[in-house]
């Protein structure tokens, strides 16, 4: 689905005002947060296998670093643009404060389509990339991690690329890297792990029984195979899926090991059941990604690209509880005909904060030099996961607003907090005794 005409970042900022109202912070913390800190767009001269030479653009974006380094993925897609950087790095901003984190937010991201490149021209390109931005990020200054088409092996030429320009091995200045390269045990499902954990505690505070449940995941890459698995290990029907070709559907639903196993091997989403090694096709509705998003499920769960569900079609979505596990799924203009008519969001600066969330743990490791056992990854990331959505859904019903207005609160109150402590001008005008 296209993105709208209109400027990405202008909608996300928006919503600020609206959880202004319910925040104790300053004016002057808003109004600082609707502008980035620093924006820098490079081009980056590749050579190609035949020789040639190409020119791509790349940008990255650091929104507010009040908090600490700023934070926020590198993405490798055609429809890359300056307003789409600039409202991830200011989403990243709010996911790190309601997560908790000491970050700020960052965003990156190429003008290109991974797919028509060869793997030494993508690897060219990873490290022309990091080469112009090598005076814009670090491990005190901004931490990449992997986005839409970009993962761990991109992420370890970028750590060398800086690493060799810096003449030392720098580990901390990427996260999401190879696990021999640095990389922490469950950064691979952290995004996905985040958002289930979030509908586990949703489901302790509804009294769901998870057989009676059904889900449509749209985009079945890192993050929503993930969560997937772990709702289907749980006994929740996974009735749909989809990938940027299309999607499928059927109503006793899929065994999504098998699916995951077949997309995996063969870049293919297909309805199948495998055991073992053997797969069998089975019976399945093909249906496009618009579809998915309107089926008559309990749970769905976006986890491709922003604006996905607009004012356009939010009135036809039947699904009771979305969980956003990608960054921006819903419009503004969703969102309000969603509350109205009741659906539960949960958002993304909450929901997919299980990415980050590891991140930081890498980047501790890093930098200590000292790295944990899968075990105690995942048990901190759930004790992160747990803590910020009850503070969340707490906050929601005390003060009687959606979810994402109360994640915005949570996160605009820390922010406003670090920021009010260098001074605001209730400080600097105040009459000294």
């Amino acid at each position: 689905m296209d993105k709208p005409a209109d400027n990405i970042f202008s909608h996300a900022v928006a919503r600020l005002d609206k959880a202004f109202q319910h925040a104790d912070i300053d004016q002057e913390a808003v109004e600082r947060l609707k502008h980035p800190k620093q924006v820098l767009e490079v081009t980056i001269p590749v050579r190609m296998d035949d020789g040639t030479l190409r020119i791509f653009t790349g940008y990255r974006v650091r929104h507010d670093a009040t908090r600490g380094p700023t934070k926020g993925g590198i993405r490798f897609h055609p429809n890359v643009d300056l307003a789409e950087v600039k409202a991830l790095a200011f989403w990243m901003t709010f996911k790190c404060a309601v997560a908790n984190l000491p970050y700020g937010g960052g965003k990156g991201g190429v003008i290109v389509d991974p797919k028509e490149l060869s793997r030494l021209e993508l690897e060219r390109l990873s490290r022309g990339y990091i080469e112009r931005l090598a005076d814009f990020i670090g491990p005190e200054v901004d931490v990449p991690a992997p986005d839409v088409y970009t993962n761990a092996m991109i992420m370890g030429w970028m750590m060398d690329e800086y690493s060799k320009i810096r003449r030392q091995h720098t580990p901390a200045v990427i996260t999401g890297k190879p696990i021999p390269l640095g990389g922490s045990l469950g950064r691979d499902d952290a995004t996905g792990r985040g958002a289930y954990y979030c509908i586990k505690e949703l489901e302790s505070k509804q009294g769901w029984n998870p057989e009676d449940k059904t889900v449509a995941v749209q985009g079945f890459g890192n993050a929503g195979q993930a969560v997937a698995k772990l709702l289907h290990a749980d006994g929740y029907n996974i009735v749909a899926v989809s990938d940027s070709r299309g999607g499928i559907y059927k109503k006793s639903g899929f065994d999504i090991p098998s699916l995951a196993h077949v997309k995996n091997e063969s870049r293919r989403l297909q309805a199948v059941y495998c055991e073992g090694s053997l797969c069998e096709t089975i019976e399945a509705d093909a249906i496009s990604n618009e579809e998915l998003l309107e089926l008559d499920v309990d749970i769905l769960i976006p986890a491709a690209l922003e604006d996905q569900i607009t004012g356009e079609n939010a009135p036809r979505i039947q699904a009771e509880v979305i969980v956003e596990a990608a960054n921006g799924p819903l419009t503004g203009e969703a969102d309000e005909i969603l509350n109205e008519k009741g659906v539960l969001v949960v958002p993304d600066i909450l929901a997919n904060a299980g990415g980050v969330t590891v991140s930081y743990f890498e980047w501790t490791q890093n930098r200590a030099g000292y790295y944990w056992p899968l075990e105690l990854v995942q048990q901190r990331l759930h004790e992160t996961m747990a803590r910020e959505f009850n503070m969340v859904y707490n906050l929601a019903q005390q003060k009687k607003i959606d979810m994402r207005t109360a994640a915005y609160v949570v996160g605009l109150n820390r922010i406003g907090e670090a920021i009010a402590s260098q001074g605001t001008a209730r400080y600097f005008t105040a009459q000294e005794d």
